[in-house]
């Protein structure tokens, strides 16, 4: 095999990077009890308050944020900037993603594939946030915004 590899045998196509985020391999199984932790009914009464969609999946949020040690607010706070909460979200990207040609099969595909990418995609890992604001979206204010509601959701981590 080595010496096949090294005669300049090219596997072309055999190793891609898909356009949109594939979410089936990310969606990992709830490890926690989420109903009785704190942040739950904090999250739902956020997006209750302005009558969001993305109530529905509070509990998804929390698993994802803990899965991909991310802030708690911060998908939350992404989903309301881009979407209003689901509210304007079309195939289920209620993070714009792709500039909002992603698609998903659910809203809980798309919280988990993107919070995958903002943990281990090659442009967000390892960053802190005010980068990881800054490489998903580099628009003067946009980092702030986000924060402000991050803070709406909850003053601190």
């Amino acid at each position: 095999m080595r010496k096949l590899l090294s005669g300049g045998l090219v596997f072309a196509g055999l190793v891609s990077v898909p356009a949109a985020v594939s979410t089936a391999q990310h969606i990992a199984p709830a490890k926690t009890d989420y109903q009785s932790d704190s942040r739950l009914q904090v999250l739902r009464d956020f997006f209750e308050k302005s009558n969001c969609p993305a109530a529905d999946v509070a509990e998804v949020f929390l698993e994802a944020a803990d899965d991909y040690d991310l802030d708690w607010r911060l998908l939350p706070s992404l989903s309301i900037v881009e979407s209003g909460g689901g509210k304007a979200a079309r195939n289920n990207n209620i993070f714009g993603w792709n500039n909002g040609r992603a698609s998903f099969h659910s809203m809980a595909a798309s919280i988990h594939g993107v919070g995958y990418k903002l943990a281990h995609g090659q442009f967000y890992r390892d960053k802190a946030l005010d980068a990881i604001l800054g490489t998903y979206n580099p628009v003067t204010g946009y980092a702030a915004k986000v924060k402000s509601v991050m803070r709406q959701i909850s003053p601190s981590e």
